[in-house]
């Protein structure tokens, strides 16, 4: 049986994703995903976990933490916004991660 996982806070995610060895801090641009000035195509990587949190009282704080994985191994995070607080550019950019099929039962 899978274990769903949850952090309290998007730092507690962050540190404890990187203790797990995603370690590469990923952003997104339009149609790509940068670390450190290297560029890099959506379609190589596929979202290993999500983490959603929302803000309390402003939709500013809403933010989703992935963990993220290329297919040559590159393990890292990426933390977007989400709902309103999200750029379309970088909405189009997430809907090309692929998805890693989790079995929960």
């Amino acid at each position: 049986m899978g274990t769903r996982i949850h952090y309290e806070t998007v730092t507690e995610a962050l540190r404890q994703l990187k203790e797990r060895g995603y370690t590469k801090d990923f952003n997104l641009q339009s149609n790509c995903i940068v670390c450190n000035g290297e560029k890099y195509n959506p379609e190589d990587f596929e979202i290993v976990e999500v983490f959603r949190y929302e803000g309390n009282s402003d939709p500013a704080d809403e933010a989703t933490v992935y963990a993220i994985e290329s297919g040559s191994g590159m393990k890292g995070v990426l933390v977007a916004g989400y709902g309103p607080s999200i750029e379309p550019a970088a909405a189009e950019t997430i809907k090309r991660l692929q998805t890693r099929k989790i079995d929960l039962d």
